[in-house]
């Protein structure tokens, strides 16, 4: 009897469900876009009309111009994963040397510090910024989202940095190299899908954080993504703008979607460094 081959189908429309359910929020954000009021109060009964770009036309003709929120979000989430990198490559270095105890109550705080809920600091960083006049300042804004993102960005650095061999390292002590010459030559270039994937995930906070950029930022010129999206949102007293705030969430996440196809291959392989050994 001729063993039967397992069907194909399965798996194939076991994906197909998982990407559609991934994608249905964006799709329909996409969908409610492309459609006038009265088309989204119709529903689906008239499918072959209603069609228009008019909500991006509002959108991207707003004061100011919404490629302002998009240019303000860019540059804090860029210094804050570059700020947070920077602080995070060394203190990963030197937590993935050592061992026993001190590396371990480290850790642990670390990882308390990760998971904490930061918004229950929302009162005290909004003093702090009151305290040493830190409002309206796009570049003081990176502050508070390198310091929330640094303990998680030290631990998964950390953990890379422990899967490369120590004699790689000492090789290259032997050869006369000095730290520096080690972690910018050696260490760094193999290290490089960790890096990729972790400032990722800063910049991914930073782009979308809401509570601290609301209350830190007034000034609409300076407003990020988020603050703005609200504004957009609640720019009505009578009816709620689902067209022109669905056309600004597509618009906000061209950018994301961009960064995530240039670097998918880097992401992937951050995120699965360690995950096989053999």
């Amino acid at each position: 009897m001729t063993p039967t081959r397992p069907t194909k189908l399965g798996p194939a429309v076991l994906v197909a469900l998982v990407l559609l359910w991934s994608l249905a929020p964006m799709l329909w954000q996409l969908y409610t876009s492309l459609r006038t009021p009265e088309a989204l109060l119709a529903g689906t009964a008239g499918l072959t009309s209603g069609w228009t770009l008019a909500n991006y036309a509002e959108v991207l003709r707003g004061d100011p111009p919404f490629w302002r929120y998009l240019l303000n979000s860019t540059v804090v989430g860029g210094l804050s994963t570059l700020l947070t990198l920077v602080l995070a490559v060394p203190c990963a270095y030197a937590l993935s040397r050592r061992g026993g105890l001190l590396r371990l109550l480290v850790g642990g705080g670390l990882l308390a510090a990760a998971v904490f809920p930061y918004v229950l600091l929302f009162l005290a960083l909004l003093q702090v910024a009151r305290q040493f006049g830190l409002g309206n300042n796009l570049l003081a804004l990176c502050l508070p989202y390198a310091g929330l993102s640094l303990p998680l960005a030290v631990l998964l650095l950390q953990a890379a940095f422990a899967e490369l061999p120590v004699e790689l390292e000492e090789s290259a002590v032997l050869e006369g190299f000095s730290l520096r010459q080690r972690l910018r030559w050696i260490l760094l270039p193999l290290l490089a899908p960790a890096l990729v994937s972790t400032g990722l995930l800063v910049f991914l906070f930073s782009w979308n954080e809401f509570p601290i950029a609301l209350t830190w930022l007034s000034r609409s010129e300076l407003l990020t993504l988020a603050p703005a999206m609200a504004r957009i949102a609640g720019s009505s007293v009578f009816s709620v703008p689902y067209g022109a705030f669905a056309a600004a969430t597509v618009l906000g996440s061209v950018p994301l979607l961009a960064l995530l196809l240039l670097f998918q291959r880097q992401i992937v392989a951050g995120l699965t460094q360690g995950a096989i050994k053999g």
